[in-house]
């Protein structure tokens, strides 16, 4: 048995946390996010896992992190979060298509790769309050670019114990993405539409959790805030599950040799995926190269070539929305990391980028992050990387996903590079219709979104899946809208503070 591991936040304030106490709080105190002390290596072998199914290659790593659980406390989680509102049994499909290997993350009941996270969350939630004896009731405040969100939404509602806000960018999210959002049912759940993009929701939120008086005046009513977006660590560890999953079942399906090492490619927008398939590297898995694709909003791709981080940009609205992102919370996990876990100076370089909007890595942290490698994939390159998919092969992939294929292409051409590759397919082509049946037949004109989601499931041969079905009709519940600035007083109004 492994010694327990503990959490610290990413700037020193807090340290000796257990796994529980971490997902509860999900931001530390000082702003930081939780890491654990280390990165614990996997106790089973590759062979082992090959054989193993989704929930049980789950159990093997999250049990790992999560050191105060019980293995029958884990188990519970597991099973009632990856059961039958997946569309497949496996979970997370490998799909081999034009020289690659395309993880589909997006059979979950909100379509996007979110699920694979948002599915177990509200149990670790739930669970972790149970042991930490808390009896006041958890308010889950996120802010998304699109995904998240409802996801978060569809895993909360109507979970005893939980209320659920969401902020979204008004204007800045697909139509699909937004019918999701605003027809959310659970009396527990509540959705904000405001005036800005998505960096302003994100601050927002992370200014009411910084905020003490409030949290006090929470506390006399029987509430306290956690967190559902990618900076808490219930979020990152289940994200890890998939890397080891997808080594393993293309070593039981003959692609690979034990210990043969592969590349993997994510798009990127708040570093969280990408830094969960380093996670799996460290825990063990055989992956050589981690491929961050970005859109048009590059901040990450200069960052890797030159050591920069630089937000002060436009902010560009792309037709990969999840990715239209300038500030990457999760980025600070790798910095902090890359200073040799060096609180002082990781804390010194994120009060740059709060201050100054930028911050320089050094050789040394530079030299740390070498595994990482950055592509960016324009509007154009993107759309014609979907239809090349899709002619030569019959495949259909969705925005985000065509970001990361186009990243790969060239990526490969510039480097002849022929390692086994997975690219990780992070949301389903009917969230984001109107984008990829344009990529594919040229100008829709204005043709009605449910109409264009009728087109591609012809040309696709893939069935409409449910969570789109369902929004055709659904009512909408939610219409409320703010400005950035009363983002706190909204959350006073909707828990009738």
């Amino acid at each position: 048995m492994h010694m327990k591991l503990s959490y610290q936040s990413t700037r020193g304030g807090e340290s000796g946390l257990t796994a529980s106490q971490a997902i509860l709080k999900g931001l530390a105190d000082d702003g930081g996010l939780f890491m654990p002390t280390e990165i614990p290596k996997l106790d089973v072998s590759m062979e082992k896992l090959a054989g193993m199914t989704y929930q049980e290659t789950a159990y093997q790593v999250m049990k790992q992190f999560l050191t105060d659980f019980t293995e029958e406390e884990l188990r519970y989680c597991i099973d009632h979060a990856y059961d039958s509102k997946f569309d497949t049994e496996e979970i997370a499909p490998l799909v081999k298509a034009d020289g690659a290997y395309y993880l589909e993350l997006f059979h979950g009941n909100t379509i996007a790769f979110k699920d694979m996270a948002l599915s177990i969350l509200p149990y670790l939630m739930t669970t972790s309050a149970k042991k930490n004896h808390i009896k006041n009731e958890i308010v889950i405040l996120t802010a998304t670019s699109g995904d998240t969100g409802k996801a978060a939404m569809a895993g909360f509602a109507d979970v005893p114990g939980t209320r659920i806000i969401v902020f979204y960018p008004k204007g800045g999210v697909s139509k699909v993405q937004e019918l999701q959002m605003v027809t959310q049912k659970g009396e527990n759940t509540a959705v904000v539409a405001i005036h800005g993009n998505f960096d302003d929701a994100q601050t927002g939120v992370k200014k009411i959790f910084g905020d003490k008086e409030f949290a006090k005046k929470l506390d006399e009513k029987g509430f306290q805030l956690s967190s559902a977006n990618s900076i808490n660590i219930g979020r990152l560890v289940p994200q890890v599950v998939y890397y080891v999953y997808a080594y393993a079942k293309l070593l039981e399906n003959g692609e690979i040799t034990d210990g043969q090492e592969i590349d993997v490619v994510v798009p990127t927008g708040n570093f969280g995926n990408i830094l969960a398939a380093y996670f799996a590297k460290q825990m063990g898995v055989p992956i050589k190269t981690l491929i961050c694709a970005s859109n048009e909003n590059k901040v990450l791709y200069d960052f890797f070539e030159t050591g920069v981080y630089d937000r002060k940009r436009e902010f560009i609205l792309t037709s990969s929305p999840s990715m239209d992102i300038l500030i990457s919370s999760n980025l600070e996990r790798l910095i902090y990391l890359s200073t040799g876990c060096d609180a002082a100076a990781n804390k010194a370089l994120m009060e740059d980028l709060s201050a100054e909007g930028a911050y320089q890595a050094t050789a040394e942290m530079r030299a740390f992050m070498k595994d990482f490698t950055g592509g960016y994939a324009a509007e154009d390159q993107n759309a014609a990387e979907i239809r090349k998919v899709y002619e030569d092969t019959g495949y259909v992939i969705d925005t985000h996903t065509g970001v990361a294929s186009a990243v790969y292409r060239a990526y490969k051409e510039r480097t002849k590079d022929e390692t086994p590759t997975v690219i990780a397919s992070t949301a389903s082509p009917y969230k984001f219709s109107h984008s990829v049946l344009e990529a594919i037949k040229g100008d829709l004109g204005d043709a009605d979104e449910f109409a264009i989601i009728d087109r591609l499931a012809e040309i696709s041969g893939v069935k409409i899946p449910a969570a789109v079905e369902e929004i055709r009709s659904a009512q909408v519940r939610h219409s409320r809208e703010c400005d950035g600035a009363d983002m706190e007083k909204t959350v006073a109004e909707i828990l009738g503070l």
